[in-house]
């Protein structure tokens, strides 16, 4: 899960000690506009909570980044096809 700046260790949900993206900083997870998702979601895709990160997203309702190895507009996507 990328955490940002206003989430803290003790916050962090515990699947995310096993998460790849504890190992880079968020600037990898939360690029600037128009900047490749390309590597981000390649990490995700090798990661162990992935699942747990995407259904931490949803129901979070995050709106910025790469969480469980989908952008913003897949995972509105997403939300919209769920019932």
């Amino acid at each position: 899960m990328p955490m940002n700046t206003t989430a803290t260790a003790a916050a962090a949900p515990a699947w995310y000690e096993l998460a790849l993206c504890a190992q880079t900083g968020p600037g990898f997870f939360f690029p600037e506009p128009g900047s490749s998702l390309r590597e981000a979601k390649r990490l995700c895709g090798a990661c162990e909570g992935r699942v747990a990160c995407l259904e931490f997203a949803l129901a979070n309702d995050e709106r910025f980044g790469v969480w469980g190895g989908l952008s913003e507009g897949e995972r509105q996507a997403l939300r919209a096809s769920r019932p």
